[in-house]
């Protein structure tokens, strides 16, 4: 009898198979990967040493220890933390437009391949969209959805609301901090216009325009949100 824990990783693994095939037929190139120790490692693969690397909020870059070794790499890194002031976080951002390998994940993936993403400021949309030569993502197959139609629904309905209490915490002074959007009171999206409004740009990726410049690492467990 198998554990849970291995039916979820073969159940995984099936599905990965279908979406990567779907995921390249967009001209995506689509990896998979059982963990997030195997994750990070096919991450740091395809990024070429002295490349300069810059990256967009995201819990699952921070689970699997991504940035951290990319910090400690031989790579030049464009890093908006380290911004002493709003202006140079904002200028910092806008340089990483323009970086060698963009770093990210995505809210959501449907089954046939398309991909989301919730912004608030819209920098990491602008970035997956044009700008950087490649960007590498990873994903947990918590984040795949039947349709695009679900895709966008898990962002807004499930992604949002947990990352606006997320940042609502933050210290940071230069982290934009939503306090009255109605998700974060309440738990559920209300389709807000708020001026904390994190929801922004909602950008689905449905073709990678330049076939392999972005490149999607399934991983084989709950990652992020």
């Amino acid at each position: 009898m198998q554990t849970k824990e291995d039916s979820i990783k073969a159940r995984n693994r099936l599905l990965a198979t279908k979406v990567m095939k779907n995921l390249k037929n967009r001209k995506f190139e689509a990896y998979y990967c059982d963990n997030a120790i195997e994750a990070a490692e096919k991450a740091l693969s395809l990024i070429p040493e002295q490349s300069s690397v810059s990256w967009g909020g995201s819990v699952t870059l921070e689970e699997i220890g991504l940035l951290d070794r990319v910090c400690q790499g031989n790579y030049a890194v464009i890093d908006r933390d380290t911004a002493q002031t709003m202006e140079e976080r904002y200028d910092l951002m806008r340089q990483s437009l323009l970086c060698d390998t963009y770093l990210t994940s995505f809210n959501a993936v449907s089954e046939d391949g398309i991909l989301v993403n919730i912004d608030s400021v819209g920098n990491r949309a602008a970035a997956i969209t044009f700008g950087p030569r490649s960007v590498v993502a990873v994903v947990g197959m918590n984040k795949v959805c039947k349709t695009a139609e679900d895709a966008v629904i898990r962002a807004r309905t499930y992604a949002a609301p947990i990352n606006a209490n997320r940042l609502s915490s933050s210290s940071s002074p230069f982290l934009h901090s939503p306090q009255k959007t109605p998700c974060l009171i309440n738990g559920a999206c209300a389709d807000c216009k708020s001026e904390d409004c994190i929801c922004s740009y909602i950008v689905e990726t449905r073709m990678c325009k330049t076939a392999g410049r972005i490149k999607v690492i399934l991983v084989g467990e709950s990652l992020g949100f």
